[in-house]
């Protein structure tokens, strides 16, 4: 039996032939004593994939567009196209690293085949640019096929919360028979004729503009935008909003989780705003670099989906502010906040901020991933995901930049018996959008991502190293 696609998937599936929408992460890793290889990536993914069944499915169009394309199991399935292996150029640096990323991230996924890519990135260095005793892990996968509810990233379900976890139940998959064109013809001529309103409604939300049937996207999306009350007015005018290119550059920042604790305690607000204080500092120091105009009422018009965690506990989630591990239920609960990058002082953009997010929590858009409560893992792979698709359902107009925030663990994750040492996002670019930033706490540290248009953001890496100044500015102002 067939799923069909929604409009929002479809839509995604559609753009992806002028820009890449498949996000994904970056994560580092310490070797283990026996060493870790290509193979033993391969035992892990495929071990995992019943819990992640639409990554051995593909897309299927209908003929003449009769309706919504349409998941289908891929009868020649190989895992070794999707996890591939790869190495950097000696010495192995992190900055070698980031350009590989930006490389795999510009490339196209095949429409033809399961919509992820996994590279074992290998001669990563020790730090220093030499020696070895590191790898990497990157993902791929298209922002159609990661809901939260039906399909979770693969990123998180090969993380492990020790080193030597219980072997999974063994994976006796078949592929269903393919079906052949005339059937998915004849399958949409039936739902035309039942629900004929319904059927036209569906391809005209497919083949129309993304930024338009993105808002009127089928399911829990669509009745959540309804609850949103932000401003109408369209985005300021700023370097973040250009005709992008399929090409990226990818950066990252690095910042202690305790430094952010320590400012939500002395401004008694939550980390997320210090976070948004952070960007909020990097993005003017930007804007001053480039010689734009920056006056004491410019702005950034940010898009937050704010991933946090109901408890059985109402007074609140911990997971949401990195304090302990994430649990209960997972929510993608999305904002627009006016950054105020003219603001000079970094503690009065904390308290604009700060009030900005107060006063939209009642009103903002929530939508529930609650299948990553049933299973371990790294959630913040999924919640990005998500995230993102949250931000899609807003007309691009009214916004510059998406920032996501997911919060992880704080103690040490594995896979295959590799300690994981370091995780960066990567949220894919919208339309007209030059840049994303992805953050993800996990075990003591606060990780950045930004993927960025290669022509219009050249610049992207002073983003990234603004972000730390930012935070030092901010912690030593007033002392």
């Amino acid at each position: 039996m067939t799923a069909r696609l929604s409009a929002q998937d479809a839509s995604f599936f559609f753009l992806e032939r002028s820009t890449p929408m498949h996000g994904g992460s970056v994560a580092i890793f310490r070797c283990p004593r026996g060493g870790f290889t290509y193979e033993a990536l391969l035992n892990v993914v495929e071990s995992r994939l019943p819990a992640v069944p639409r990554y051995r499915q593909k897309v299927r169009e209908v003929t003449l567009g009769l309706s919504l394309p349409v998941w289908v199991d891929d009868p020649d399935f190989d895992i070794e196209y999707h996890v591939r292996r790869s190495a950097l150029p000696s010495p192995g640096s992190e900055a070698r690293l980031w350009d590989l990323v930006a490389r795999l991230m510009s490339r196209p996924l095949d429409p033809a085949r399961p919509l992820w890519e996994m590279y074992l990135v290998e001669g990563l260095g020790k730090g220093d640019g030499n020696g070895s005793g590191r790898f990497a892990i990157v993902t791929k996968s298209h922002s159609s096929l990661v809901d939260g509810v039906e399909a979770l990233d693969i990123g998180q379900v090969i993380v492990d919360e020790t080193r030597t976890p219980e072997p999974p139940a063994e994976d006796l998959w078949m592929p269903a028979p393919e079906p052949s064109d005339a059937t998915l013809a004849a399958a949409a001529l039936g739902e035309l004729v039942m629900r004929p309103a319904e059927g036209v409604s569906a391809v005209r939300h497919a083949l129309a503009d993304f930024a338009t049937s993105a808002g009127r996207a089928l399911g829990a999306l669509e009745k959540a935008a309804r609850l949103v009350h932000t401003a109408t007015n369209s985005a300021p005018d700023n370097p973040l909003n250009a005709p992008i290119s399929r090409s990226r550059r990818y950066a990252t920042a690095r910042t202690p989780l305790a430094d952010y604790r320590a400012l939500r305690e002395r401004y008694d607000c939550e980390i997320h705003d210090v976070v948004l204080t952070v960007v909020t500092g990097a993005l003017r120091g930007w804007l001053q670099s480039r010689g734009e105009l920056v006056g004491e009422s410019t702005i950034v018009r940010a898009m937050v989906p704010i991933s946090v965690y109901d408890t059985e506990d109402a007074d609140g989630a911990p997971g949401a502010e990195g304090d302990d591990e994430p649990a209960g239920r997972a929510r993608v609960s999305s904002c627009l906040v006016d950054l105020p990058v003219g603001e000079p002082s970094p503690a009065v953009r904390l308290s604009h901020i700060a009030h900005a997010t107060a006063s939209s929590a009642g009103h903002g858009r929530r939508v529930t991933a609650r299948t990553m409560a049933r299973l371990p893992g790294f959630a913040p792979a999924t919640l990005h995901a998500v995230g993102a698709r949250v931000a899609t359902s807003f007309s691009q107009r009214m916004f510059n930049l998406v920032v996501t925030n997911a919060p992880g663990p704080q103690r040490a994750r594995y896979v295959g018996g590799a300690q994981l040492t370091q995780m960066y996002p990567v949220a894919p670019l919208l339309p007209n959008q030059t840049l994303s930033i992805a953050l993800t706490s996990y075990d003591g540290d606060v990780y950045y991502g930004l993927n960025a248009d290669r022509d219009a953001m050249s610049d992207v890496d002073v983003v990234a190293s603004l972000l730390t100044e930012s935070l030092e500015e901010l912690s030593e102002y007033g002392r």
